[in-house]
């Protein structure tokens, strides 16, 4: 069974930081990518970022230049640094773990308020 638990959430101002985390563990084979989404009530769920098993990262363009993604390949861990942190972004951040033989799991979620 594959768990992943994410943490780093909280209240902080626009122009602020935070880092959010995610430790995989379980029986974990064949990662395609890690990433990070986030989700306001009433609206679906949102890529933002992802980091490939090979390093290769993507980003939303809405947080392009201001949100790094990064993975400890060793511990399966991903981490997202957002920083210059606006109101919209704010939301319920989900970590993701897309893997070869099993397909996908989804963290319990960590809330991120940006307030202005």
């Amino acid at each position: 069974q594959v768990q992943l638990v994410e943490s780093g959430g909280g209240l902080v101002q626009a122009g602020g930081s935070l880092r959010l985390s995610c430790a995989a563990s379980g029986n974990i084979f064949g990662i395609i990518a890690m990433g990070w989404y986030r989700q306001v009530p009433g609206k679906q769920r949102d890529w933002v970022a992802t980091i490939t098993s090979g390093g290769s990262t993507n980003y939303a363009n809405s947080v392009k230049g201001r949100f790094t993604i990064t993975r400890d390949s060793a511990k399966n861990t991903v981490d997202l640094q957002m920083n210059s942190l606006k109101p919209e972004d704010t939301g319920v951040y989900y970590c993701n773990l897309n893997t070869y033989s099993s397909g996908n799991y989804w963290g319990q979620g960590t809330q991120v308020t940006v307030s202005s």
